[in-house]
């Protein structure tokens, strides 16, 4: 990409979409795109097209959707799957209309069978039923991926996929309703020891292994995809390792100082028992992560919780 490209980071006030922003601008990218959900409601087919037609983006970072832990998936099911449908289908249909030099989707580590065989390998997508609790999302989102391949094929676009692991990091959602299990980790710990609860409760068995990554190691990640691959495969971007939901409790727990217990409340849902990307593609693409999980921990938290 030339340092002066138009580019549009579609979700730039969102966790990814924020990093993207500091990663480029970081790398000399001056150009950047953005607006708020206010100023463009993706999901508005007349908007998009009058934006595209307006600003002529010549690269576009696709990281705008509805996201949430399983509490909010399963909650909002239709809404899950009618905005991202909408977000991404408009956007990328205006990206093929001004032909777009090159466009890179954010997919999600969810469109994999709930059994997929760990670790999780890109030829595993299709290949098994999804993980009910939050099958609208990873339907919008496989949807997303195959307009991409069907754009490439039937166009010639540059229209590339990437597909993030559990991510964490600076902007991360803490509303317990609908964050991700290691933001809602820490906001439970933090006021447990703030206001001296004896016990922590945290959802399900403990035993189900994630793994996670640091927001800025994904943003670095799609600028070497965007400067590095041109290709119809999907791509996964991760650490290659994963940690049980018991241990992670184990672990935030030291971090954020607390004390007391921790209750497993096994009468609430797991979701998949693992999830692990094969990061291979990546790392003969030449990209890995640096930041390591306790470290990034560490860092967001006393970013979001710890006043100096």
């Amino acid at each position: 990409m030339e340092q002066d490209a138009k580019i549009f980071v579609a979700g730039h006030r969102g966790m990814v979409g924020s990093a993207l922003v500091r990663r480029l601008e970081q790398a000399g990218y001056f150009n950047l795109l953005t607006r708020t959900s206010q100023e463009l409601d993706l999901r508005n087919q007349a908007d998009v097209a009058d934006f595209f037609a307006a600003e002529q983006p010549e690269y576009v970072l696709l990281a705008a959707a509805r996201v949430g832990g399983i509490l909010a998936n399963n909650t909002y099911r239709a809404d899950f799957l009618y905005d991202n449908l909408m977000i991404q289908s408009n956007v990328l249909a205006q990206s093929h209309q001004h032909r777009v030099k090159k466009l890179l989707f954010l997919g999600s580590s969810c469109i994999y069978p709930r059994l997929a065989a760990q670790p999780i390998k890109e030829s595993a997508l299709l290949s098994g039923p999804l993980e009910p609790t939050n099958e609208p999302y990873a339907i919008a989102k496989i949807a997303g991926l195959k307009l991409c391949e069907a754009y490439r094929t039937q166009y010639g676009h540059r229209f590339i996929s990437a597909m993030p692991t559990n991510l964490y990091g600076p902007g991360d959602n803490y509303d317990l309703a609908n964050s991700h299990v290691l933001p809602a980790m820490l906001r439970k710990f933090h006021e447990a020891r703030e206001e001296g609860h004896a016990n922590v409760e945290i959802w399900g068995t403990g035993e189900p292994c994630r793994e996670f990554l640091h927001v800025d190691d994904l943003a670095d990640a799609c600028l070497h995809l965007m400067l590095h691959y041109d290709d119809g495969q999907p791509v996964n971007i991760g650490t290659g390792r994963d940690i049980s939901i018991r241990d992670l409790a184990e672990l935030i727990r030291e971090i954020t100082g607390y004390t007391g217990a921790i209750r497993f409340d096994t009468s609430k849902p797991d979701g998949v028992p693992r999830k692990l990307l094969d990061v291979s593609r990546l790392r003969d693409l030449g990209w890995e992560y640096s930041i390591g999980l306790r470290e990034g921990i560490e860092a967001v938290y006393r970013e979001a919780f710890v006043t100096v």
